[in-house]
């Protein structure tokens, strides 16, 4: 018998709109992506595996899996009896001031630390109640993670700019390789090797994800999918549902009401 996904998400109105992901059972492998914050993981039950552009992971159920904002990565979640895990979306800037305003790196993806983990995921049993002692426990404990497991001092590497003005449009069309490509005076193949080179992403896939976004921002005060869907270039309600839940590991709806 399929397992059923059990997936909750929610967004509180502190440490700059953290968001949280409780999954439970989840089978749906996550494509490879990318988040603007950073997503601090806790492995609650099976193996959790996340792919890197280089290298892939495996971490044991009791340890903390750190994953850097812009970070392109990959879960595999088994498809047969589900992966369970709580994750934490932090914003940069938070973590960043936590650290004395220097940025902020994990080069250890992987963090076996089980007091840390003790405090972090009584945490995610207990935000509800989100008030004033909430937050000053997970700030407590992000320090201590910044200031035990992070690099120091961490210098950001520079984005090259090379397809930086495809990055920065702000188009949902339906997406054309071949097009796209002669833009820039290169055949298809050359181009998907080059974009892909620098981004560590497909130019689909980094279309998807942008759309997604899009449509997170979308759903913040509206709840017509199909409108969203065809304001974002998606072919309907099916397809943007599918590809959002793939990402996101939950429906757009679920997004919209918390």
């Amino acid at each position: 018998m399929k397992l059923k996904t059990q997936n909750r998400y929610y967004k509180l109105a502190i440490l700059d709109g953290l968001e949280l992901l409780d999954a439970k059972q989840h089978t749906l492998s996550f494509p490879f992506h990318t988040h603007p914050t950073f997503n601090i993981t806790l492995v609650l039950e099976q193996i959790f595996s996340t792919k890197l552009c280089d290298r892939f992971l495996q971490a044991p159920v009791g340890t903390i899996v750190v994953t850097n904002p812009e970070e392109v990565h990959a879960t595999i979640c088994d498809n047969k009896i589900g992966s369970s895990f709580f994750t934490f979306y932090v914003s940069p800037d938070v973590l960043t001031e936590l650290n004395g305003n220097k940025s902020v790196f994990f080069e250890d993806k992987i963090i076996s630390d089980t007091t840390l983990f003790q405090e972090l995921f009584i945490l995610s049993q207990h935000f509800s109640t989100s008030g004033p002692g909430f937050e000053n426990c997970l700030l407590k404990a992000l320090r201590r993670l910044v200031t035990r497991h992070s690099v120091s001092p961490f210098v950001p590497t520079k984005r090259s700019s090379h397809f930086q003005k495809l990055l920065e449009e702000e188009t949902f069309e339906k997406f054309s390789l071949e097009y796209t490509a002669s833009k820039f005076g290169l055949d298809k193949f050359k181009f998907l090797r080059l974009f892909k080179q620098e981004t560590g992403l497909t130019p689909n896939n980094y279309i998807i994800l942008k759309r997604i976004e899009k449509c997170k921002q979308l759903l913040k005060t509206q709840t017509d999918l199909l409108d969203i869907a065809i304001q974002t270039g998606f072919y309907d309600a099916t397809h943007l549902c599918r590809h959002f839940k793939k990402i996101t590991g939950i429906t757009p709806l679920h997004y919209h009401k918390a």
